[in-house]
């Protein structure tokens, strides 16, 4: 089975599969896709990989799998090469239930071991935080591949199934591109996102969309952030939303409050993380082009070009082209807890230790709405569009970006925050939507005519079929835009719809 890097997909567990514990939220198609891994029962050796970013419960899912398979489970860490072999050495003896730990002196015993004890049955083996032994151990990800080649010479009766786990990063970018030896092994990769915003409301157990919607501009979709980080504080409606910023996200005592900078520190390492900063201050304040957030941090493109790669190889950055200027790039931060912390709670760090939190929250309401709220509002419309909505084209797949057109006879150019296009292989396709989305005001007929607007200035060539034209809001929609929609006119989506319908 192969799921690809990256991309969710709706899977149900085999007859015969252990059923998810209840622990795990969410992750019905990652479970799906370890355990028909794991418990493949053809004959051979297989190589799987789990990514993603900290904070996701990769970790907790490969526990969970060694857990409900009998398999064997290591975790390596910061450490030289002797301790993790050690380490490993005990981890083996304890799950084997020997007298005293084994002694191996090097990797390939190691693995000659690990890789036996699939010899009677399908038996997944994870290493966990590879990476971490990879930095100790460069000839690692060499030694698998020879062990994985030996197996491959008859009787091929073993059935081992390794499973490597680690952060979305460079390491395991490097190791498992199109072009490594070990890629050409690897029978499954899984990366594991964030939870989407129908997810987190479930994880927060918010059944009002705006609180959810709220709630999820500030933490995203981690599920690591739902109870340690914010000590199972939960906001109890609208009116508490404020007062729980307060309680958890600016209050120095709760984790989450640090969270942002671990965070960078964590998924950039030794990089300079002063610029990765500014780059990050310059996206959370409306800057998404290139040479918009080089000119705010004063540096030639070439710099900026070198710190947007660090954070997008880090997954920290999403990056699209502009849905109506195909030749714009435009980027997004990744996390909303990011954008909270460099458009909020970075540029008040002072007045917080110097002030109670909820005289800065007054203050920073204002620029929570506008820098982070809102663009988070946009990105849910995007991710409804792409995973709920029903354009009628069957299998197809869309992406959803924003697009600007230039205006001539305005100061600033023609938005569209949901531009929807078929995929066309690696490219976009044909338009199959414009949309404009507001969560702080309500929509009426001038927005409409703004989409007509736009589209009446796009090239005929990109409109193959009917385009939708789509209103997303928060506030509500004028009476003559529900007449509108009644006619056929438009399409309006309002946060009941983008959390609960089609």
């Amino acid at each position: 089975m192969n799921a690809l890097h990256g991309q969710r997909t709706t899977a149900v567990v085999a007859p015969g599969c252990p059923a998810k514990p209840d622990r795990l939220f969410d992750r019905q198609s990652e479970w799906a896709a370890l355990t028909s891994f794991a418990g493949d029962p053809h004959p051979g050796t297989d190589l799987g990989v789990v990514m993603g970013r900290h904070r996701q419960g990769k970790t907790l899912l490969l526990e969970s799998l060694a857990q409900a398979t009998g398999g064997f489970y290591f975790c390596g860490q910061q450490a030289t090469e002797a301790e993790a072999l050690r380490r490993a050495g005990e981890e083996y003896a304890r799950y084997r239930r020997l007298a005293r730990p084994v002694r191996w002196r090097g990797w390939k015993e190691c693995l000659d071991a690990l890789l036996a004890l699939g010899d009677e049955r399908p038996m997944p083996i994870v290493i966990d935080s590879f990476p971490d032994l990879v930095a100790a151990s460069p000839a690692l990800p060499s030694i698998i591949h020879g062990a994985l080649r030996h197996l491959d010479r008859p009787p091929p009766d073993n059935r081992a199934r390794l499973l490597l786990g680690g952060e979305t990063a460079p390491v395991m970018t490097r190791l498992f591109a199109s072009s490594s030896p070990l890629r050409a092994r690897t029978k499954l990769i899984l990366d594991v996102q964030p939870v989407d915003f129908r997810g987190a409301a479930r994880l927060w157990g918010l059944d009002d969309p705006g609180l959810a919607l709220l709630v999820y501009a500030v933490v995203g979709g981690t599920p690591a952030y739902r109870h340690d980080y914010v000590n199972d504080d939960v906001p109890a409606d609208r009116d508490d939303f404020d007062a729980w910023v307060c309680r958890t996200v600016l209050n120095p005592r709760m984790p989450l409050y640090h969270e942002a900078r671990h965070l960078l520190d964590e998924e950039t390492g030794p990089w300079n993380r002063s610029v990765l900063h500014s780059v990050l201050a310059a996206l959370a304040t409306g800057r998404t082009t290139h040479g918009e957030i080089a000119g705010f941090l004063g540096q030639q493109l070439t710099d900026t070009s070198r710190a947007l790669a660090v954070l997008r190889d880090r997954g920290l950055l999403r990056s699209q082209p502009d849905g109506l200027q195909p030749g714009i790039t435009r980027h997004h931060i990744a996390d909303p807890l990011l954008s909270f912390e460099h458009a909020v709670a970075r540029p008040r760090r002072a007045a917080l230790e110097q002030s109670d939190a909820r005289t800065v929250w007054e203050e920073a309401r204002p620029d929570f709405d506008t820098l982070v709220a809102g663009p988070v509002f946009a990105q849910v419309c995007r991710g409804w569009a792409v995973s709920f909505a029903d354009w009628g084209l069957g299998t197809e797949r869309v992406t959803a970006s924003h697009g600007c057109l230039s205006d001539p006879s305005a100061k600033a150019g023609l938005d569209a925050e949901v531009v929807v296009r078929r995929t066309d292989g690696l490219l976009s396709g044909p338009l199959v939507s414009l949309g404009l989305a507001r969560r702080h005001t309500g929509m009426d007929t001038h927005h409409l005519r703004h989409l007509r607007n736009i589209l009446d200035r796009l090239d005929p060539r990109d409109r193959v079929g009917p385009v939708s034209l789509t209103l997303y809001g928060a506030c509500g929609f004028s009476p003559e835009l529900h007449s509108a929609q009644a006619r056929g006119e438009v399409m309006l989506v309002d946060l009941e719809r983008l959390y609960r319908g089609a």
